[in-house]
């Protein structure tokens, strides 16, 4: 499906949906989001590229655009629709492997209300991912850069879901049916199916207990090898004043196709949060990612990938819709050939970023 063709077929959905609902009046709301940033890291990369499994922030040593999208967002009581276009680094990296303008893509849905009693809503098209607690939205996230475990799972899929949302808002589930793992176009050779599922519980205004799960075939079908994916999370915030974040994956693919043996991958963090006043915060993570396989992460000197990392950043609210942040982060490995420092093999990884995001 070519981005002309999406684009028509929701805006043919929504004027289709607004002449038949003369009397369900929508609410049509425009947005847009930026966040420039500059990063500094000590094993100064050559080309100025972070490693390949760093997608957000990932430019060495220049001042230069994370992410920026304009946003339009149709709502009514029975149809609803999303496009949004962006650019910037974390694009060009996560998107790498999508044709054309499909790269400048961040959504684009649309969908329908199943019944008129309950919140039952059938969603299609490319939408922001039902996996983990990080979106590529700075804004929305607790620290400025993301964790190893955001930055190598979906922030991004395509198909459709079916969705529900219970009357006191505690509970929402959703069956997801996908083209694969965080892509618009499929791999060439693979037909097999995606299938995901979430199940989100918010017993109060305090606590959110989240699972999600992904099975999916990255390969040709004549290489399947079947992944199984599942995320864990929880928010709790006891106070105002404190937020309180932590994160479990864990993932399995098959060695070989028909195989039995499965290959493990799994990681976890922690993130904690301490707003001192309406202006200043700060945060502090502590994460963990270990995939000895190469499963996910390709350690570009091919060596087994363990890494534990530490961050703390302190942001500064401009004003309502500007946020400055700056965040140091720092790597570490029982492997001295995990990261590289100009042309030599180290066990560490240190960078500096600062961050500037605006929201209107």
């Amino acid at each position: 499906m070519t981005v002309r063709v999406l684009i028509q077929s929701i805006l043919l959905l929504v004027l289709c949906s607004t002449m038949l609902l003369a009397q369900d009046k929508p609410t049509i709301k425009l947005s847009a989001y930026g966040e420039i940033y500059y990063g500094y890291d000590i094993n100064q990369p050559q080309d100025n590229n972070r490693p390949s499994y760093i997608v957000s922030h990932n430019r060495h040593n220049e001042v230069n655009l994370n992410l920026a999208y304009l946003k339009a967002n149709y709502y009514s009581k029975k149809v609803r629709a999303n496009i949004a276009l962006m650019t910037g680094t974390y694009a060009n990296a996560n998107l790498a492997n999508e044709p054309g303008v499909l790269k400048n893509i961040f959504e684009a849905n649309a969908g329908v209300r199943l019944s008129r009693k309950h919140d039952l809503w059938l969603d299609a098209g490319i939408m922001q991912s039902h996996i983990g607690m990080e979106t590529a939205i700075g804004k929305d996230n607790l620290t400025l850069t993301r964790s190893l475990m955001a930055d190598n799972s979906p922030y991004y899929e395509t198909g459709a879901k079916l969705n529900y949302t219970t009357r006191n808002e505690k509970w929402y589930i959703a069956l997801l049916a996908l083209n694969g793992w965080q892509n618009i176009q499929r791999t060439p050779g693979n037909n097999t199916p995606a299938f995901g599922g979430q199940i989100t519980y918010k017993p109060n205004d305090k606590l959110t207990l989240n699972y999600s799960n992904i099975v999916c075939n990255l390969q040709p079908d004549s290489s399947r090898r079947w992944r199984w994916y599942h995320n864990f999370y929880a928010t709790y915030s006891p106070i105002k004043k404190i937020e309180i974040a932590a994160a479990y994956d864990i993932g399995a693919e098959q060695y070989v196709k028909d195989t039995s043996l499965y290959l493990l991958v799994y990681t976890w963090a922690v993130i904690a949060k301490y707003s001192m006043n309406s202006k200043l915060a700060i945060a502090c993570r502590y994460e963990q990612y270990n995939d000895y396989y190469g499963i996910i992460v390709i350690n570009p000197n091919h060596r087994w990938f363990e890494v534990t990392g530490y961050s703390m950043n302190l942001d500064y609210s401009i004003t309502k819709n500007a946020l400055l942040r700056i965040e140091g982060k720092y790597y570490r490995s029982p492997d001295y050939f995990t990261f590289s420092r100009q042309g030599k093999p180290v066990n560490n990884n240190g960078v500096v970023t600062a961050a500037l995001c605006v929201a209107f």
